[in-house]
C-alpha cells in the first residue's frame, strides 16, 4: 500500500510582474525524503523553498500538507541582528523547558553561543541559522545554501546530521560532493518546470543528457527549429562535460607529476635539478614559520611550488590557510624561515568580490571600453566570442550590468578577472554563493590554464577535479602537502588514524622487520658541504648589507646628472650582487633540504 505524501503542491504559478516563475509546478515530498533542488541560476530555487515554507502565496494552484507536520527553513542570507547573542537566536525557536536541544546542536556544529550575531563571522551565522532551523525537530527541513562559508569538516558533520534526520530535507547547494552524499531525490526546476528523479545528485549529470536529448529529438520530430534555450543547454552544458572527461585524465598525469616533485624535494641529484629548478621555480618555501601572539599558525613548512602547479589548501575555518597564501606570494612575511619567489611572475588574484561592477556600464563596455576586441592571454577575441565562453548570449552584450542576476554578475566578475594577463593565479575560496553553471565554467577555465594556482576552497568535488596536489592544515600549527585529490588526502589521513590503532603484537612485528633498515650505514654531507652549509649564511648577510648601501646611494636624485659612470657601476655592482646572494641562496637552500633528507 503506498504511503501517502506529507507535502503536496499541484498546478502553482507564481508571477513577478510580467515574468511568469512557474507555471502548472506540481510536486510530493514524502516522509524522510533526502531531496536535492538543483536549476539553472535565477529559475526560482530559492522561491520554491519559500512558497513551500509559506512565506510566499503561489497565484494559483492548491497546497495539501498532513495535520501535525512542521516545515523549518533556513533562509540563504539570515539577518540575526534582532538577538543579543547566537545561543539567543536559536533558543527562540523552542520553549524555554527544551533549551537542551539548543545547547546539543552548539555543542555538535561548535557554535560560539555567547557571541553576538554583530561580530559574528558568516560561517558562525551560518551554523546558527541551521541549528535554529534544526532545534524544533522538524519533519520538513528547507535549506538554502547551508554550506556557504563553513568549512570542510563542519560540511562533513552537516552530513552526518542529515543522515540520521528522520524527516524530509529540500537542499539547494552549489557544493556537488555534499548533494552526492545527502541525497537521495533529485529535483530539477527548468524553466517553469519541476522534474522529479528518484535518484541522488550523483546521476543528475546522466538524467540531465538524457532529457536534454530527448527534447531535441522531440522538436526535430515536429520539424521545429530548436530553441535557442536547449540548444544553449545542449551545448553549453552537455558538450563541455565530454570535454572535461579528457581534461581529468590528464589531470592524473599531473598528479603523478607532483607526487615525484614532492619525493625529490631534498633530492641528492643536485645539478641536474638545478636548471630545471630555476627557470620553473614559482614558489620556494624552507622551514617557515608564523605565529600571532602565543597562538602558533605554522611551524616548519617546506614546500617547492614549480610552474604549472594547481595547489588546493585546506583546513577548518581559522586554521591560517589565508596567512599561508599571504606568505607564499609575498604579501606578509614569515617569523622564521625562507621564501624565495621565482622571477617574472605575474599574479592575479580572484575570489567573487574581486571586481566591482559598473551597474550602468554594458556588458560589452565591462569588458571593452573601445574596439569590439580583447585581448586575453595574449590573444585578440572579439567580445561577443568572448561572452559565450562565459554562457552569455549576443543580444545580452548591450545590457546593463544592472539587469543581470546574481549569477550572470558572477560570471561577469569571473570573464573580468580571467582576462587578466597572469601565469599565477591565487583562488581565495572562489566558489562561494557560485551557480553550478558558472562553478563548471570556472572549472573548465582553471583545466585550461596553463599557469600556476593555489585554491584556498572548502568545495571538496571542485578541488577534486582542479588540483594536483593538497596542503592540509588542520589548525595546530602543522601543514603537510600531499600529492593527488581532496579525496585522497581522505584516503590517507583515514588510513594513518588506523595505523595508530594497530595492536601492540602487530607493531612490534613491524619495528623488528624494520630494524636491519636502522643498521645500515648512515650517510653524511661531505666536508665541503658541511663548511658551506656554516659560512654560507654569513656570506649572505654580507651581500645584503653591501646591496642595502648601494641602493642608498643610488637614491640619490642627482646622482644620474652628476657622475653617470658612478650611477652605472652602481647599478652593475647591484646586479652582480644580486645574482650572487640568489646563487648562495640556492647553494645553502639544496644543502639544507640535502641534509635534511639524511637525517629523516
Amino acid at each position: 500500500m503506498a504511503i501517502a505524501p506529507i507535502f503536496t503542491l499541484k498546478n502553482a504559478s507564481l508571477s513577478f510582474g510580467d515574468r511568469t516563475l512557474f507555471s502548472n509546478v506540481e510536486l510530493y515530498i514524502n516522509r524522510g525524503d533526502k531531496i536535492s533542488l538543483v536549476g539553472r541560476n535565477g529559475s526560482g530555487k530559492s522561491t520554491l523553498l519559500k512558497l513551500i515554507a509559506d512565506i510566499i502565496v503561489p497565484d494559483g494552484g492548491e497546497t495539501f500538507i498532513q495535520p501535525g507536520i512542521k516545515i523549518s527553513y533556513m533562509p540563504q542570507d539570515p539577518d540575526l541582528s534582532e538577538f543579543k547573542s547566537l545561543k539567543d537566536a536559536i533558543i527562540s525557536k523552542i520553549p524555554s523547558s527544551e533549551e537542551y536541544k539548543a545547547d546539543i546542536l552548539i555543542e555538535k556544529l561548535q557554535i560560539i553561543g555567547s557571541q553576538s550575531p554583530k561580530v559574528a563571522s558568516g560561517g558562525e551565522l551560518r551554523k546558527t541559522s541551521l541549528a535554529m532551523a534544526l532545534v524544533s525537530e522538524p519533519d520538513i527541513l528547507l535549506l538554502d545554501e547551508p554550506t556557504n562559508h563553513l568549512d570542510i569538516s563542519t560540511i562533513e558533520t552537516l552530513e552526518e546530521i542529515i543522515k540520521d534526520f528522520t524527516g524530509a530535507v529540500i537542499t539547494i547547494s552549489h557544493d556537488k560532493m555534499f548533494l552526492k552524499n545527502m541525497s537521495k531525490v533529485t529535483f530539477w526546476l527548468d524553466r517553469g518546470i519541476i522534474r522529479r528523479n528518484n535518484k541522488g545528485f550523483a546521476f543528475f549529470e546522466e538524467w540531465q543528457d538524457e532529457v536534454i536529448e530527448q527534447e531535441i529529438k522531440e522538436q526535430i520530430k515536429l520539424n521545429r527549429k530548436i530553441a535557442e534555450e536547449t540548444e544553449w543547454l545542449h551545448k553549453g552544458v552537455t558538450a563541455r562535460r565530454k570535454r572535461n572527461m579528457g581534461r581529468l585524465r590528464k589531470l592524473q598525469e599531473l598528479r603523478r607529476v607532483r607526487r615525484e616533485q614532492i619525493k625529490q624535494t631534498g633530492s641528492v641529484n643536485l645539478k641536474a635539478e638545478e636548471a630545471d629548478f630555476r627557470s620553473k621555480l614559482v614558489v620556494h618555501a624552507k622551514s617557515v614559520s608564523k605565529a600571532f601572539g602565543e597562538r602558533k599558525i605554522i611551524e616548519n613548512f617546506t614546500t617547492r611550488i614549480i610552474k604549472g602547479n594547481k595547489i588546493g589548501i585546506v583546513g577548518p575555518n581559522g586554521s591560517g590557510k589565508t596567512t599561508l597564501i599571504k606568505m607564499l606570494t609575498g604579501k606578509m612575511p614569515p617569523d622564521s624561515g625562507f621564501i624565495r619567489i621565482g622571477k617574472n611572475l605575474e599574479e592575479a588574484y580572484f575570489d567573487q568580490n574581486r571586481c566591482m561592477l559598473d551597474p550602468k556600464k554594458t556588458l560589452w563596455q565591462t569588458l571593452c571600453n573601445e574596439g569590439d576586441h580583447i585581448m586575453v592571454h595574449d590573444k585578440w577575441r572579439h567580445v561577443i566570442a568572448y561572452l559565450k565562453d562565459f554562457l552569455f548570449k549576443p543580444d545580452q552584450a548591450h545590457t546593463p550590468v544592472s539587469a543581470l542576476s546574481g549569477g550572470e554578475k558572477n560570471r561577469l566578475m569571473l570573464a573580468v578577472a580571467l582576462a587578466q594577463k597572469s601565469n599565477f593565479l591565487v583562488l581565495d575560496e572562489p566558489t562561494n554563493d557560485l551557480d553550478m553553471d558558472t562553478l563548471d565554467l570556472l572549472q573548465e577555465v582553471l583545466m585550461e590554464y596553463a599557469g600556476t594556482i593555489l585554491i584556498v576552497s572548502h568545495d571538496r568535488d571542485f578541488l577534486d577535479k582542479i588540483v594536483d596536489s593538497v596542503i592540509y592544515m588542520p589548525g595546530n600549527g602543522t601543514a603537510t602537502e600531499y600529492a593527488g585529490s581532496y579525496s585522497d588526502l581522505l584516503e590517507k589521513i583515514k588510513s594513518r588514524e588506523s595505523a595508530k590503532n594497530i595492536s601492540p603484537s602487530t607493531a612490534a612485528k613491524t619495528n623488528k622487520a624494520e630494524a636491519p633498515e636502522k643498521n645500515k650505514k648512515t650517510v653524511k654531507l661531505s666536508y665541503n658541504q658541511q663548511r658551506l652549509l656554516e659560512i654560507l649564511p654569513k656570506e649572505i648577510e654580507e651581500i645584503e648589507s653591501k646591496i642595502i648601501k648601494i641602493e642608498a646611494k643610488l637614491n640619490d636624485a642627482d646622482l644620474y646628472s652628476e657622475d653617470r659612470d658612478k650611477f652605472n657601476k652602481l647599478t652593475s655592482d647591484l646586479e652582480n650582487l644580486r645574482l650572487e646572494k640568489e646563487d648562495k641562496e640556492n647553494k645553502w637552500l639544496e644543502i639544507e633540504l640535502l641534509n635534511e633528507n639524511l637525517l629523516s
